[in-house]
């Protein structure tokens, strides 16, 4: 065994921080991440470094259950203050750098933080006076980590007391119609999310692995659990740029190429862009990933135009990876499903109260350790958990007889047309598959004769023309029934999407007429 490329660590029972120690004593010279500035960093400089962080953090008193919220690209420096806050026992909330005044002020006051962690600038926009503005009217202090994080002797350190069952994260959804949501997660729940993914993925020590999308997404973090068990080496990305950004993890022998189907579209577009016989990815093995829903098409484009299969999965905030299809999977599971649950997981389907058969339609609900603690608000759990313990998790799908999920909507995301239920993953579904097509989605929008219309929000592909006489007469020759055809036609250059690649329907209706 080659000390510093083979060891992969059983993670059951530990923190992170535990995690941490074991892996730098483990492969201490082995490069853990690499970013687009060229600096690189071993298990052994970043367990150094995040100790320096926590005795630097100690001095603005933050300890065991300290609450602090930070916002920070996806950088060095934020896996440094992820394992530093672990190290001193907080609960951290790491929030989106999407968010503005209106979203930090209302988790920072709804978390009661005492501490709020920023970046300067980024992405042209200056966090500082923002996180200003946003905790005038309460006592929190601000650090401005611009790039530096606070620093300290490690001896001045506390011992270490781990706690993996306890409250240590805390992730607000992105939200829809209200307030963020703030759901509790521990180190328990976070490895139990990582489990699934390595279970589904078999990253090993010599992967590597795009980290694309914002780290202080929950996906992002539990990379963080992960590199600590194999040893994969993350290549850090702080803004995802659609034309150099597949370029750069091609470069770098990416192996896992996440981290959802926003980018994965944007590697087949990069791809196609390339001469005849040109690879963009030599490396690559797989196109990990989940967050938003897939067309059904995508996996057969991706395997004969960059030579690698998509593992998709489902999951949430609140319980993050709960099915994934594995690697070993037959292409057909892997283009047309979401996979099966992971290891100690369980999903059921439910519809008007009662538990579905194989293939019948209902709203998924989930068990099992990788789901949140519940809400900090807690009046919300009694709608968030049904009377057994189970996640409502507000999507609709079937499990086969075999265990497959498929997603096939939202309970919200259900267009209501003269009395008819229109699911607009199925209409979405049939258009990816149109040649002239890049990127779509199907709105519900107000009509005062049939209750509601159907608006089909389109990308068109580059030399390509799209109409909505055209666009009816593909979906008649794809067999889509007459009540579910799109009354109407929007032409976009890109879709609002959120930091993990789900579209925005409440902006595509505000937009276009409807209601959120």
């Amino acid at each position: 065994m080659d000390s510093l490329t083979d060891i992969v660590l059983d993670t059951r029972g530990k923190t992170l921080w535990q995690l941490i120690v074991e892996r730098a004593d483990a492969t201490p010279d082995k490069r853990m991440a690499i970013d687009e500035q060229g600096r690189t960093l071993t298990f052994a400089e970043y367990r150094r470094w995040s100790e320096r962080a926590a005795a630097g953090l100690a001095g603005h008193r933050v300890g065991i259950g300290t609450n602090v919220s930070w916002i920070l690209a996806s950088r060095f420096e934020a896996l440094v203050l992820a394992a530093a806050l672990s190290r001193l026992g907080a609960v951290q909330n790491p929030i989106l750098p999407m968010y503005r005044t209106r979203e930090v002020e209302f988790i920072t006051r709804q978390s009661n933080c005492s501490l709020l962690i920023v970046p300067g600038v980024f992405r042209n926009f200056d966090f500082a006076p923002m996180a200003a503005e946003a905790t005038a009217l309460q006592d929190v202090e601000i650090i401005v980590a611009d790039p530096d994080l606070p620093e300290g002797d490690p001896a001045t350190l506390p011992d270490y007391v781990p706690a993996l069952t306890e409250l240590r994260w805390l992730f607000y959804s992105s939200g829809t119609t209200a307030d963020p949501k703030g759901a509790k997660h521990s180190d328990r729940s976070m490895s139990a999310a990582n489990t699934g993914m390595q279970w589904s993925m078999e990253v090993g020590p010599h992967d590597r692995a795009a980290v694309v999308f914002p780290i202080t997404h929950v996906g992002g973090l539990i990379w963080l659990f992960n590199t600590m068990q194999t040893g994969v080496e993350l290549l850090m990305v702080e803004a995802f740029n659609p034309a150099e950004t597949p370029k750069w993890l091609g470069e770098h022998g990416v192996t896992c190429a996440g981290a959802g189907t926003v980018f994965w579209l944007s590697y087949l577009e990069a791809q196609r862009r390339l001469p005849r016989g040109q690879r963009l990815m030599p490396t690559v093995r797989i196109f990990n990933g989940g967050g938003a829903a897939k067309p059904k098409t995508l996996h057969h484009e991706m395997l004969a135009e960059l030579g690698a299969p998509v593992i998709g999965g489902w999951g949430m905030t609140e319980s993050p990876i709960n099915t994934m299809v594995h690697v070993d999977d037959p292409d057909d599971k892997k283009a047309l499903t979401d996979g099966r649950a992971c290891p100690e997981v369980e999903i059921r389907v439910v519809k008007d109260g009662r538990v579905c058969g194989p293939n019948e339609e209902g709203e998924l609900r989930v068990k099992g350790p990788q789901v949140c603690m519940g809400y900090l608000d807690s009046s919300l759990d009694a709608e968030a958990f049904d009377e057994r313990g189970w996640f409502r998790t507000g999507d609709l799908g079937v499990i086969d007889e075999g265990g497959w999920v498929s997603i096939t909507g939202r309970l919200k995301d259900i267009i209501i047309r003269n009395g008819e239920n229109i699911s607009a993953k199925e209409v979405e579904d049939l258009l990816h598959g149109h040649p002239a097509i890049a990127d779509v989605a199907v709105i519900g929008l107000p009509d005062d004769r049939s209750g509601e219309r159907a608006c089909a929000v389109v990308v068109v592909r580059e030399g390509h023309i799209v109409t909505l006489p055209g666009l009816v007469s593909y979906l008649k020759d794809h067999q889509l029934s007459i009540h579910k055809i799109p009354e109407r036609l929007e032409i976009v250059t890109t879709l609002p999407r959120n930091p993990t690649g789900k579209v925005l329907k409440k902006d595509l209706r505000t937009t276009y007429g409807g209601t959120q």
